[in-house]
């Protein structure tokens, strides 16, 4: 499998400079078609290619030709657009079966088949349902290989939940707090993998490049990183799984994260301070995840996400929604009304009387 990847790395690295080239000599561009077309006369010229099945590599140009139309979008619209670029054997690392034409199966033995490659021995943990359409093989940085089916599923009917409805507060200081008064302690996974993390950095820098000892210890960052990453994962997952089979509509802020990522600076009473330890700990905190997670679950199990203006969530009351201007270090929520209660609770309130009113509207 490692030589198949080899033979798509050089493929994209031969389109990609064949339509570099084109574009700064005549201004013309080429397209996924004619790079396509060329497959069969390469083989002739370099045997390797003829031990790669054909539509694997014919999905070589297209994979690029998707990448400079996104490349062009984002041109268009005006945001930061990364060209294309040449592919390293460590940063090529999937391959696609683009049709279920028997290219691919599970044999009776419980192994993959793979046109070209033969039967390959895998962990076949979950029985993969519906219409099988593609299958893409991928490899991690620390060498691990996993294969990804996509299929059409049939269409089933799912029973609207009766569960009751729920504000959630993402935050920092807990990870989120929901409109019932319950909590989900929030996992610092970066914070505890930093020290190692630095070690590994520290000698992997020290290496000397091409070297074996600094392909081990590349491999070393891999792992720690894999590792922060399923950890991540992993609570995301069994948080949101919790969330939907307890509630029937969920209420969520619609946070611009992007846009907190991109803060240079932010405004502490009055001080001025770097934005760079919010920056980690919100991308620690995995919010998107979460949220992308809570979804697509909730859909299958008949539940709603609503996301709502996070707008005014914090200072408005809930009892009585006057407006309470507040620090980032005022963790009690006091109004004129009376009503004294945590800060993060009363913002979870908020969000779940305003979800119910954008439902309200919808219906």
């Amino acid at each position: 499998m490692n030589s198949v990847l080899l033979v798509c790395m050089r493929l994209w690295n031969y389109f990609l400079d064949q339509r570099d080239t084109a574009y700064k000599t005549t201004k013309t561009s080429i397209s996924c078609f004619t790079q396509i077309k060329e497959i069969p006369k390469l083989a002739l010229k370099d045997p390797s290619i003829k031990e790669v099945y054909s539509q694997t590599m014919q999905e070589v140009p297209r994979r690029l030709d998707k990448a400079f139309q996104a490349f062009f979008r984002r041109c268009k619209l005006g945001e930061v657009a990364g060209f294309p670029r040449f592919k390293h054997k460590d940063r090529y690392n999937s391959f696609t079966y683009p049709q279920n034409n028997g290219s691919f199966k599970i044999t009776d033995s419980g192994k993959i088949y793979l046109s070209k490659i033969g039967c390959v021995k895998i962990d076949y943990h979950r029985e993969a349902v519906g219409t099988w359409k593609t299958c893409t093989v991928k490899k991690t940085a620390t060498g691990k290989w996993y294969v990804v089916i996509s299929s059409i599923l049939p269409d089933i009917v799912v029973e609207k939940s009766s569960n009751p409805a729920v504000g959630i507060d993402l935050g920092l200081k807990e990870f989120a707090v929901l409109s019932d008064g319950s909590k989900i302690k929030r996992a610092r996974f970066f914070k505890t993998e930093e020290v190692a993390l630095a070690r590994a950095q520290k000698k992997l820098a020290k290496q000397k490049k091409g070297s074996k000892e600094r392909r081990k210890a590349k491999r070393v960052v891999a792992r720690i990183c894999e590792r922060t990453v399923n950890k991540r994962r992993d609570f995301t997952h069994q948080n949101s799984r919790s969330v939907v089979n307890k509630y029937g509509v969920i209420c969520l802020e619609d946070l611009n994260i992007k846009g907190m990522l991109e803060k240079e600076t932010i405004e502490i009473k009055g001080v001025t301070r770097s934005a760079k330890p919010t920056h980690r700990s919100i991308s620690d905190v995995a919010w998107n995840e979460f949220v992308n997670q809570l979804k697509y679950k909730a859909e299958e199990a008949g539940s709603s996400v609503v996301m709502i203006d996070p707008k005014n969530t914090t200072k408005a009351c809930s009892f009585c929604g006057k407006l309470t201007a507040k620090d980032l270090s005022d963790r009690i929520h006091s109004c004129s009304c009376g009503l004294e209660i945590d800060r993060d609770l009363n913002a979870s309130k908020n969000v779940l009387r305003l979800g119910l009113q954008s439902l309200a509207r919808v219906a």
